[in-house]
């Protein structure tokens, strides 16, 4: 085989090297840069990023993968997808940043996971007065950006499946409802880009494939890509899939005119079982992991290459990513350390796909051959390496019963719970932290470079928790937390001090908007040398006379919000964290913390997409976070937080788990998720978010005595508490104090 294989990104970080699109956004909302400011700060990000990928030697370069704030919000904004409360507003930025964060006015667009990623999208929203209206400048005017550089883009556009799929109706329309009116709306938008020029190749990026489809999402699929792809002439359509197998949606498109279909080979195996129904198709093959940042072992994906080239002509073969690059950090050009030779970032994994397709199109080139070979052997560096294995850690993890639990029944452990911590009806807290100002980032990093002292440091930090108790006893709430001023992340924070963990100079992965994540890697044995966070809760329970909270990170979401070694099961990881976190909580409640809150913020997003694979998750996820706490007493009142999800496939999951409080997002969906634990007869207490701290807004008394009489609708208030949705770490003092105080005036007006 002598071929020129070609390469194809799937997508590409939005973010920049350096967060610039952060920081750019982040200036313009406080109004320090104008607009065009901002708008001049992404084109540059857009042309470092497209540049880069045609030095490297990328075919198949992406357009419109960039985005402000999310592709989901940008695809509304596409089809007037606008929902109803923002549609009066006639400036485009304004009405574009008020969807995603809200305004004085009204609450932003709902935010959930992105499949089973740390990735948030923006829900769209269809009402009954929706009226679609084809909007394709933003297409036109970046691939016009880059055509003027030389660049013949490749469009990303959200698929009109996974579109509706994903959004939510009034009432109980299906969303499906409105296919045909979206369709033409899409079939629009092809024609303006086909007017451009001939031959434009159109990416329809549709991931709900990867869920089990039901038969109507498969006739609705081949009905809509018959339709796109007669919508302008000489297009080539791309119909891609990742994040587990699609053989129904390749099956479903295999008589349809599309010119390829993508596949993820890294997380759907089972995808090499569908390769006849290519029917002639071109297969953007995803071999290259874009979830997660290990070297590409090469003799595995040229063996995998082979095996599909069986199926498929080689020359129709395109290699590329298993999905977008978006999952995982810019570059490792700044980072060093014993471990990164193993890694590869996004910079790292274009140049790798580069070097596996020259090795697949032309395996005896002296040039291929010895790259292959110092691939080879860096693979066997790290399996051969003493920092992965630790004898010690796998025997303790090997002695623990393999379905740990606390002992007795909720019923048991609630009535002890609330005779000795005395609290009222609805009692209120918060999730956990308290805004990080940025004295506080600097108080920490001068810490960590020796600038002050661990004295003066130490000092400063208590400082902060008096203050934060403080406020919390004038506000009036009940159950008080530190704020965590200690804390970079919620994971990092963990990681730091946990065996196995490294970290990272600045490998951010964006979550949404302008937040960014650092994740942690975990390349070997995990283990606890020391106590994490028994310290500063102690002292901060010694200021107050009130319940003083603990707070944890819980091992699944540890995990799930880590980049993981990929050479043991994730099952067997996350025994090893939960193990650790076993100790912290025995250490907690020895030291008279009476709450400990175990977050699982990520517990939901770990799930399998297929449900043949879910089972297995459940149970080892339940298993961890039930050994964490297996050694609770039943005095000790376990809290659990999950953030943004649909509960309704999960609730007999989060049964097994058993925490005694779960606090949950509801702010942007009311008691919608509520509703399945009602139904379900769910027996612990729940906490309904009911303060959206993902956007600036400050609300009044009134509004929250509508979102507490709202959840007292589908709960008793004997089994509710009161609580923001997630943790006040990115909000400002002035946004936070106001909203809490107004939080407990509206639950105690409830108290009677």
């Amino acid at each position: 085989m002598h071929m020129k294989q070609k390469t194809l990104i799937t997508g590409y970080p939005r973010i920049g090297e350096n967060r610039e699109l952060k920081k750019a956004l982040e200036a313009y909302w406080a109004g320090t840069i104008s607009i065009d400011e901002l708008k001049k700060a992404a084109a540059e990000l857009r042309k470092t990023h497209w540049l880069f990928q045609k030095e490297a030697g990328i075919d198949f370069i992406s357009v419109n993968d960039f985005s402000y704030y999310d592709a989901m919000l940008d695809t509304c904004v596409m089809l007037g997808a606008i929902p109803k409360r923002f549609r009066s507003l006639q400036n485009a930025e304004e009405r574009y940043f008020a969807m995603a964060r809200g305004n004085a006015a009204s609450p932003a667009m709902s935010m959930t996971k992105w499949f089973n990623t740390n990735y948030h999208y923006l829900v769209p929203e269809l009402d009954e007065d929706l009226v679609f209206k084809a909007d394709s400048s933003k297409i036109r005017s970046e691939y016009r950006e880059a055509k003027k550089l030389g660049i013949e883009g490749k469009i990303n556009i959200i698929g009109p499946l996974t579109f509706l799929g994903l959004s939510k109706t009034s009432g109980d329309t299906d969303p499906y409802d409105y296919f045909d009116a979206a369709l033409s709306a899409y079939t629009e938008i092809l024609r303006h880009i086909a007017a451009e020029e001939d031959g434009v190749l159109v990416q329809f990026d549709e991931p709900v494939f990867a869920r089990d489809p039901s038969q109507k999402q498969l006739d609705l699929l081949k009905k809509a890509y018959t339709a796109l792809s007669a919508a302008g002439k000489n297009l080539r359509i791309i119909v891609t899939t990742y994040f587990e197998h699609s053989n129904e949606a390749a099956a479903a498109l295999a008589g349809v005119p599309v010119w390829g279909i993508g596949l993820d080979f890294v997380h759907g195996a089972k995808n090499i079982e569908g390769l006849s129904a290519l029917n002639g198709k071109r297969l953007v093959a995803g071999v290259v992991d874009g979830r997660n940042i290990w070297v590409n072992d090469a003799e595995k994906t040229l063996a995998l290459l082979e095996k599909i080239a069986g199926s498929v002509p080689a020359e129709h073969i395109i290699v590329s990513t298993s999905c977008s690059l978006l999952h995982v950090p810019y570059s490792l050009e700044k980072e060093s350390g014993p471990i990164t030779p193993w890694l590869a970032f996004a910079k790292e994994k274009v140049r790798e796909l580069v070097c596996i397709a020259k090795a697949f199109g032309d395996p005896r080139a002296p040039e291929n051959i010895e790259w292959l070979e110092a691939n080879k052997a860096l693979a066997a560096s790290r399996k051969a390496s003493t920092l992965i294995c630790d004898e010690k850690t796998s025997a303790r993890a090997a002695s623990f019963a393999a379905h740990a639990a606390r002992p007795g029944t909720f019923a048991g452990r609630n009535a002890v719970q609330k005779k000795a911590l005395a609290l009222p009806k609805l009692p209120t807290t918060t999730i956990g932290s308290f805004p990080q100002t940025g004295e506080l980032r600097a108080l920490r990093r001068d810490a960590k470079s020796g600038k002050i002292t661990g004295e003066q440091y130490e000092a400063e930090i208590k400082r902060y928790i008096d203050n934060c108790i403080a406020f919390q006893e004038e506000a009036g709430l009940d159950v008080l937390v530190h704020g965590e001023p200690e804390r970079n992340d919620m994971v990092e924070y963990f990681g730091e001090m946990l065996k196995g963990f490294y970290f990272t100079k600045g490998a951010w992965v964006q979550s949404y908007g302008s937040r960014c994540v650092k994740p942690p890697i975990i390349y070997g044995d995990v283990s606890r040398p020391s106590p994490m966070t028994v310290k500063w809760i102690a002292y901060a329970q010694s200021k107050t006379k009130k319940v003083m909270k603990g707070m944890l990170t819980g091992p699944v979401t540890i995990l799930n919000w880590s980049f993981v070694r990929d050479d043991i099961p994730r099952s067997s990881a996350a025994r090893q964290i939960a193990i650790s976190l076993h100790d912290e909580v025995k250490d907690l409640q020895d030291a008279g913390i009476r709450i400990i809150q175990v977050d699982e913020a990520a517990f939901k997003e770990g799930y399998p997409l297929r449900r043949e694979n879910i089972a297995a998750y459940e149970e080892w996820a339940v298993d961890a976070f039930r050994l964490t706490v297996s050694g609770a007493r039943e005095e000790t009142q376990i809290h659990t937080h999950m953030c943004y999800s649909d509960f309704s496939d999960s609730i007999h999951t989060i049964e097994k788990m058993d925490a005694d409080v779960i606090t949950i997002e509801t702010a942007r969906s009311g008691n919608r998720l509520l509703k399945v634990f009602k139904e379900r007869g769910y027996a612990n207490e729940i906490g309904p978010g009911v303060y959206d701290i993902h956007s600036p807004r400050i609300p009044g008394t009134k509004e929250f005595i509508e979102q507490i009489a709202s959840r007292l609708d589908v709960l008793s208030q004997d089994k509710m508490w009161v609580n923001p949705d997630c943790g006040l770490k990115t909000r400002k003092w002035e946004e936070v104090k106001p909203a809490l105080k107004n939080m407990v005036e509206a639950a105690k007006s409830f108290r009677h």
